[in-house]
């Protein structure tokens, strides 16, 4: 329970007093004519897991390796504790990367390879033992101390190298796609091992995933990226509840998205027309949408309601027959094809073991949901 707690309290993007352990400010990266970040400001805060997530060639790796100083910016600025880090070296940064390859040195054991930039730096024997030491408890690696990393699991060589990442104390860890290598299950159990590991150690976490999932899993926020910029960068919940965009809805998780013209109706809410022969759908708005603007209404597919008949007193009701069924063990999702021939996808949890579904193909169904189940979007 304390890292739900904890994870309540811990908004300083929240607080304007809150000082950023790094700050992009305007950055600009060109490579010849192509702008890989485009005129880009964010602050990140010490402690905080804050995760990159994308399409590939939306700028989130160029964002890295600027961090870590493999790239410098052709405009602007990178501030890491208030200092302009653009000139520095990436040895002399207090800032470390773990790479998608793990990168381990082969003919070391995993106590060597975690002892290396420690070495390197001249720290003292007893100093280098302790740290060691230390870095293998927090990573759960203390009985394959003399291993070499081909003797040992992808998960636990994954760790090797975090472990390693983490012994010079960084302020900052740049983890790129991290857990690109190991499969779903061990992914999972990995991503929480991960997010215990920065919690222990209040390292500041900068991870680049195109996961969505584990983005929204581990990061205290997302910045979802497109064509060099940040759409969004907000808390997993609000960027699932309460996306900015209809590219941050369509790109975070399934949903259903619903073009049409707003008619504005007073009190935040909206009336949509959107097909024709169909009645309008109503939905709410905290953001202005003039009369006749043209809007999406974006709807997750779990707030859609699939019944056999019209519900009584549901603000938006519509028919349709059942196009297909996606069975996922936990859940099932339907897509219902309307007369018109949009399809609007609706979840259902599996909770009981049942022989045969609710509802088969070709089923005439009612979908219904409330006028505050969607998000509706003016761009």
């Amino acid at each position: 329970m304390g890292a739900l707690l904890n994870s309540t309290v811990f908004a300083p993007w929240d607080d304007p007093q809150a000082k950023p352990l790094i700050q992009f400010q305007n950055v600009t990266k060109r490579f010849g004519g192509f702008t890989a970040i485009d005129n880009l400001s964010i602050d990140i805060f010490e402690r905080e897991f804050f995760a990159l997530l994308g399409p590939s060639g939306c700028g989130k790796t160029t964002m890295m390796r600027m961090l870590a100083g493999f790239e410098k910016p052709t405009e602007g600025h990178i501030l890491l504790a208030g200092q302009d880090i653009d000139p520095i070296p990436p040895n002399k940064r207090a800032v470390n990367m773990m790479f998608q390859s793990y990168a381990l040195f082969p003919h070391l054991s995993v106590w060597d390879n975690i002892a290396f930039g420690l070495k390197r730096d001249k720290m003292p024997k007893r100093d280098i033992e302790e740290r060691v030491d230390e870095m293998l408890r927090l990573t759960r690696l203390e009985k394959f101390a003399s291993r070499k990393p081909h003797q040992i699991s992808g998960g636990q060589r994954q760790r090797v190298a975090l472990a390693r990442s983490l012994a010079k104390a960084p302020k900052l860890l740049l983890l790129d796609e991290p857990l690109g290598a190991l499969d779903k299950k061990l992914r999972q159990d990995t991503q929480f091992e991960l997010m215990d590991i920065q919690e222990k150690t209040g390292t500041t976490f900068v991870i680049v995933t195109h996961d969505q999932e584990e983005a929204m899993t581990v990061a205290s926020r997302v910045a979802v990226m497109d064509h060099g910029r940040i759409i969004q960068a907000d808390t997993p919940a609000r960027i699932y509840e309460t996306p900015n965009s209809v590219y941050v809805a369509d790109f975070i998780g399934d949903v259903n998205i619903i073009e049409g013209r707003a008619t504005p109706k007073g009190d935040d809410s909206y009336s949509i027309d959107w097909a024709e022969g169909q009645t309008p759908l109503q939905a709410t708005s905290s953001a202005a949408i003039e009369k006749g603007q043209k809007c999406h209404l974006a709807i997750r597919p779990e707030k859609v309601t699939i019944t056999a008949e019209r519900p009584a007193d549901a603000a938006n009701a519509v028919q349709g027959k059942v196009h297909d069924i996606a069975y996922l063990g936990n859940l099932s999702t339907y897509h219902v094809e309307l007369p018109n021939g949009t399809i609007i996808k609706a979840q259902t949890a599996n909770t009981r073991r049942i022989s045969r579904r609710s509802f088969s193909w070709e089923d005439p169904v009612w979908l219904s949901w409330t006028a505050t189940a969607g998000v509706l979007l003016a761009n």
